[in-house]
């Protein structure tokens, strides 16, 4: 039924947009159709797959308001077929319900209380713009209810109003004037100057509204809902009423001015509140949409960040007067030790805590350490650099963000019942340096850091976007099913909550899976749910190759009659890439197997249960840079890029302030989007440009550097 819909709003073809939609209805997730299903859908992608998914949503909405609309203008006995017609054929919301608006249930309006003083036949005198005596026929309207002429005209007028604003073309030429035309503006509500102050550059702001860009909407609507700003959206209402006149105002006579009044009226009263309220819904749905856009992508860059893997490590949540948490963890993320050291102000026993930081590198083997970016980082970092090891030691600077908002959660009450807060915090952070995929699942993505307004945009369209890209994330990288923990498998494709704690359970009794095929015993683990997971699920140094690789189950007989083809086992034709040169792929190509697949099958044979996260990298700071105060313009410094919006990106330089790369000074060319070329985590070099220390803001700059 909207196929046809969503392939004219996609410019998909209509029947891969059909495929998609009957693999959605029957029940497959976004990750396992981009993957595993390209012939169907012909190799969509999962931001393709996901635009279809949405916009099935809203037409399925669409519909059923559709279906409410009708049901109320039939149970007045208004439904003609001619409006029927009209709103069965339209999947435009805004026309929807601007056919409706004249038969919309109303509160007790002026036009309505005119009627009910039966001023209706009056109205429809003076609409017509024919009547030479007026003030003869109004004498036949006069009773208990309308005293006079004057109270008779004013109801008059007043049905005429809503006439006017129940009419589509007046709507619609309002809202062209809008679309054209419309300028918004914004005021610091009298008195809130010193309250308000963030603000400041919206105190007197008016920009047209096509070019207001989301932050600076959103940050006005931030504005007006805490009672600081007064924001409007207005027309050219000069224009509006003009162009309203020549469509209402017929000839010249007493009657046309009463209808040239209620345009007037009409317009001020009832469609530019309508209207202005219709577009600041859309302009924001459009600024949410974008905001979300931004947070998302950032998001999955954070997600993706480069691992350090399996390795020991010692991780340090940095303090002052409470000292420094540390913890040491073993390959898997098991705690193995905690404690707390004292080496910054007050207590600054750093040769104490060096001391025992070195003891414990070489007590439990560590390989890194991992220093929280938060209150005293530089200080404890600058320690840390300094202690001898008796063996090869990488130090790194992790984001603490979310890291207390996971401490203090039911999740990590479960992993350790037994620890407090400080310490949860402090494994936390260790973990991100190990897997920052694995641990970050944990925590609510809006927590994270790497959002624009993330608390002013619809949570719904919020919760939706970040929750799927969490979902893309993990199943793009795959799980090793003998080690995740449960809120990293419940993300896998086909899974969720109950059979991630099944898996944890199973392997809890049982022993380690050694084969794909061993998930079938796991309670509930039906069919439809390994169909839509296996694939994402590895088993390292398991009894079949192909567990630890991308290759889906239902394709593993391709794989052993190419090895059989070739005289080969498996292993061997993983290993040896002459072999797989060998093959002539269009010789494997059937019904429900194309090229693409084979494709795929083949990459994933070179690399199995590859990682597609880069390599992490080792980072410094600029041991001269500790505070605001020791920056100078034009030095250049190393940063990292913390978060990224549509207006540029913040950059981490080691001190409490982000700096700011306006989009204007990324690049030496002009870029519309700061995600061409930054990415959340890179390591950078920026120009200081400016420094004000009153309001702890800093310039920087990447231009010609």
């Amino acid at each position: 039924m909207f196929n046809i819909l969503i392939s004219k709003n996609t410019d998909i073809p209509v029947r891969q947009v059909e495929k998609t939609i009957e693999l959605l209805n029957g029940g497959a997730s976004i990750p396992f159709i981009s993957r595993y299903r390209k012939e169907a859908t012909g190799g969509l992608n999962e931001v393709q797959i996901s635009q279809i998914n949405d916009l099935l949503d809203k037409f399925v909405d669409l519909s059923k308001r559709k279906e409410v609309i009708l049901s109320s203008i039939d149970e007045q006995g208004k439904l003609t077929p001619e409006i029927k017609k009209r709103i069965e054929e339209s999947w435009d919301s805004a026309e929807i319900e601007d056919i409706y608006l004249p038969y919309k249930p109303k509160r007790v309006t002026k036009a309505e209380i005119a009627r009910k003083k039966g001023l209706e036949p009056l109205a429809n005198i003076i609409f017509m713009q024919n009547e030479r005596n007026l003030s003869a026929r109004i004498s036949a309207f006069l009773n208990d209810e309308v005293e006079n002429e004057k109270e008779a005209l004013q109801g008059a007028r007043d049905i005429i109003a809503e006439w006017i604003n129940e009419n589509e073309s007046a709507r619609n030429v309002v809202r062209n004037s809008f679309a054209h035309t419309a300028v918004i503006t914004s005021k610091v509500v009298k008195g809130k100057e010193d309250e308000g102050a963030k603000y400041r550059d919206y105190f007197e702001f008016n920009e047209p509204m096509n070019r207001c860009t989301s932050h600076r909407l959103l940050a006005m609507r931030r504005g007006e809902s805490e009672e600081i700003l007064r924001v409007a959206i207005s027309p050219d209402a000069d224009n509006c009423m003009e162009r309203l006149k020549h469509r209402f105002v017929k000839g010249v006579n007493e009657s046309s001015e009463h209808v040239a009044e209620a345009v007037d009226d009409a317009f001020k009263r009832l469609l530019k509140p309508s209207i202005e309220t219709e577009f600041a819904n859309m302009s924001k749905e459009k600024a949410d949409k974008e905001a979300v856009r931004v947070f998302a992508e950032n998001l999955r860059q954070l997600l993706l960040a480069p691992p350090l893997g399996q390795k020991r490590v010692l991780g340090i949540d940095p303090g002052y007067r409470t000292g420094c948490k540390l913890v040491c963890l073993d390959e898997q993320g098991n705690l193995l030790h905690n404690e707390t050291v004292y080496p910054n102000p007050p207590q600054n026993d750093k040769a104490k805590a060096a001391a025992k930081i070195s003891y414990l590198v070489s007590a439990y083997l560590i390989d890194a350490i991992a220093v929280g970016n938060g209150t005293a980082s530089r200080e404890t970092e600058q320690l840390i650099t300094k202690v001898h090891y008796n063996r090869k030691v990488q130090v790194f600077v992790v984001s603490e963000n979310g890291a207390s908002i996971y401490s203090a959660s039911k999740i990590a009450r479960e992993e350790f019942s037994e620890y407090d807060v400080t310490v949860r915090g402090a494994v936390s952070i260790a973990r991100r340096l190990m897997d920052p995929l694995a641990e970050l699942v944990k925590i609510d993505p809006k927590s994270i850091g790497v959002g624009q307004y993330q608390h002013d945009v619809n949570q719904t369209l919020l919760k939706k976007s970040l929750d799927q890209t969490v979902i893309n994330c993990v199943n793009s990288v795959g799980v090793n099913v003998n080690t995740a923990g449960k809120h990293l498998l419940m993300y896998i494709s086909g899974l969720g909550a109950v059979l991630a704690q099944n898996i944890v359970n199973y392997r809890a009794e049982n022993g380690l899976f050694k084969t794909r095929k061993e998930l079938h015993n796991v309670p509930r683990m039906g069919e439809k749910a390994f169909e839509q997971s296996a694939g994402f699920l590895r088993i390292q140094e398991g009894t079949n190759p192909l567990d630890n690789s991308a290759v889906h189950p239902e394709s593993y007989h391709i794989v052993e009659r190419m090895a059989k083809d070739l005289n080969c086992s498996i292993e061997e034709l993983i290993s040896d890439k002459s072999l797989k040169k060998k093959l002539k792929l269009e010789n494997y190509i059937t019904e429900t197997t194309g090229m693409p697949t084979l494709l795929d099958i083949i990459d994933e044979l070179d690399k199995p249960g590859r990682d597609p996260r880069q390599t992490i990298q080792v980072f410094s700071f600029d041991p001269n840079i500790k505070t605001i105060e020791d920056l100078r313009e034009g030095i250049v410094i190393p940063g990292i890029i913390s978060n990224i919006t549509n207006f540029g990106c913040f950059v981490d330089i080691g001190i409490k302030e982000n700096g700011l790369v306006h989009i204007s000074e990324l690049a030496d060319h002009f870029i519309s989007d700061p995600a061409q070329v930054v990415s959340v985590h890179q390591h950078v070099k920026v120009k200081v440009l400016n420094i004000d220390i009153m309001r702890k803001r800093i310039q920087l700059s990447m231009k010609g550097i």
